[in-house]
């Protein structure tokens, strides 16, 4: 239990809420959503779906023909891991719009931008830019137009090039955390935190692998998360135990809302 620690009871309680909230998580393969909470647990970042930090997304295994749980971090769940390492003194990713970019130095590749005082609102999305500073002084931006984004996002989701998913639904969120995941794994100090983070993005977790079934790429990273993943694993004699009190916290709503429905 030396993994949850004193989170144990806050874990059970957040995704039992996640899970009663979600009829589609409601039939993921339940290991699959325990371990996804878990991983959260264990980077602490909430789960409310509101807050942004992190996600559990209903995902179907055609190949398995079920649905299984997909972990993932939102951009303000990367930038919550990159402040606590104490070693950035600015972080931020934010949206362009059409006549923003001013310059681009064809040497450098750095670009000026200038905000648009009036309607901004109004004007058409062209990119994404994210950039941070380190306390020492080292700073490095990243740009990324929307029709790279969109490229990227058909070239490594699978859910996206068959028309659904969060690259579909949050398109703003996804490139926002995209081009600034990638600035961070290029040129930031990663902590062990960071690189867990970056290798667990968009994984469907079980208790022996982790599978990247929306980035294939990914897949050669899968042995060495899931010797993490076990290790981590390994330490956890109460997963049963977990399991069950999750269970009875939703058997307990159950009764709760049918013994409602008999009073009314």
């Amino acid at each position: 239990m030396q993994l949850l620690g004193e989170k144990k009871s806050s874990f059970v309680n957040n995704l039992t809420a996640l899970v009663s909230n979600n009829n589609q998580l409601q039939i993921c393969d339940p290991l699959s959503v325990m371990y996804a909470g878990i991983r959260a647990t264990t980077l602490d970042l909430p789960l409310d779906t509101n807050l942004g930090f992190a996600y559990v997304i209903p995902f179907k295994n055609t190949k398995e023909n079920k649905y299984d749980a997909q972990f993932q971090i939102g951009y303000r769940g990367f930038i919550q891991l990159a402040m606590r390492s104490g070693q950035f003194k600015t972080i931020n990713v934010r949206d362009v719009k059409e006549g923003e970019v001013v310059a681009e130095d064809f040497v450098s590749g750095e670009i000026q931008f200038q905000k648009l005082e009036k309607d901004r609102e109004k004007a058409a999305t062209i990119g994404y830019v994210a950039y941070f500073r380190l306390t020492n002084g080292f700073e490095k931006m990243s740009y990324m137009t929307k029709s790279e984004l969109e490229a990227h996002g058909k070239r490594f989701s699978q859910t996206f090039k068959k028309g659904y998913g969060l690259w579909k639904d949050d398109f703003d969120s996804m490139a926002s955390k995209t081009v600034l995941k990638l600035l961070l794994s290029k040129y930031a100090p990663l902590s062990i935190e960071m690189q867990n983070a970056i290798k667990s993005d968009q994984a469907i977790i079980t208790d022996k692998e982790e599978v990247y079934i929306d980035n294939q790429n990914l897949s050669e990273n899968s042995q060495k998360a899931a010797e993490i993943i076990e290790m981590a694993f390994d330490e956890i004699e109460c997963t049963d135990e977990i399991e069950t009190e999750i269970e009875s916290k939703h058997f307990k709503d159950d009764d709760k809302k049918e013994h409602q429905l008999k009073l009314t």
